[in-house]
């Protein structure tokens, strides 16, 4: 008798948005769906092997354009402003 339970794919594809679009940690997905956290890391390790970027990269980089985007924003305000002015 096996001690393993199936996970099924659609656990899995959320975990793993989560983890990437939402930016929440492994460990924390991982127990509040009962998973072992080592489960969810290799899960990450392989899809970032299918896509050449790593999980940790890639959230890096999304991290760095959400910043980016503000920074354009602000100074976009700031040149409306002194052209109303």
């Amino acid at each position: 008798m096996s001690r393993y339970k199936p996970i099924s794919s659609e656990v899995r594809e959320e975990v793993l948005r989560r983890i990437k679009e939402g930016g929440e940690t492994a460990n924390r997905v991982a127990n509040e769906h009962g998973l072992n956290p080592n489960t969810v890391y290799n899960w990450l390790a392989k899809e970032s092997k299918r896509s050449g970027v790593s999980w940790a990269e890639h959230n890096r980089l999304r991290r760095e354009n959400e910043q980016l985007k503000a920074i354009v924003g602000e100074l976009t305000l700031g040149l409306k402003r002194t052209k109303k002015i």
